[in-house]
């Protein structure tokens, strides 16, 4: 890109920021996964909110909340991740609360698909942007311990 032409922000993406302005709340979205134990055919699914919100740095606390339907439990889950800004606009870097690197976010073809070593299993990201207000995204899960397919789709919510 020129210039003139400066490369897409993820962070304003995330929080709603774009040039035709936008009415509902900065950064909430509703998230819908789809979860498979591939090694013995479970499945279940996670509804709720992930609200992005800005941090002093230049990058975006996130917080996911909602219900999981898995069959060994149904109820409330959450979860925190802290994203930094990385060298180029159009990423963020993702961390979990306590400061240890996860992976890098972005929809860019050369930087939408990162990998995750935690012991001794593989978590392979991928994400997808499918417009101005909504994105997926899907970790492959594969290891001795894990073989999960988890597909999460999330749309802007309405003001």
């Amino acid at each position: 890109m020129n210039s003139s032409s400066p490369e897409p922000s993820l962070r304003d993406y995330l929080l709603g920021s774009r040039p035709t302005g936008y009415a509902g709340p900065p950064g909430h979205w509703q998230v819908e996964r789809d979860m498979l134990d591939r090694s013995d055919g479970t499945r279940g699914t996670f509804s709720g909110v992930v609200v992005f919100t800005p941090t002093d740095d230049g990058g975006l606390a996130l917080r996911e909340e909602g219900t999981m339907h898995w069959p060994a439990f149904t109820g409330p889950a959450s979860r925190d991740y802290v994203l930094k800004p990385a060298p180029r606009p159009d990423a963020l870097d993702v961390f979990f609360p306590d400061g240890r690197p996860f992976h890098r976010m972005s929809f860019t073809p050369d930087t939408s698909q990162d990998t995750h070593w935690c012991d001794p299993d593989t978590y392979s990201v991928s994400y997808t942007r499918q417009g101005p207000d909504a994105f997926r995204y899907s970790w492959d899960v594969t290891g001795p311990r894990k073989d999960l397919l988890l597909v999460s789709r999330l749309a802007r919510v309405a003001a």
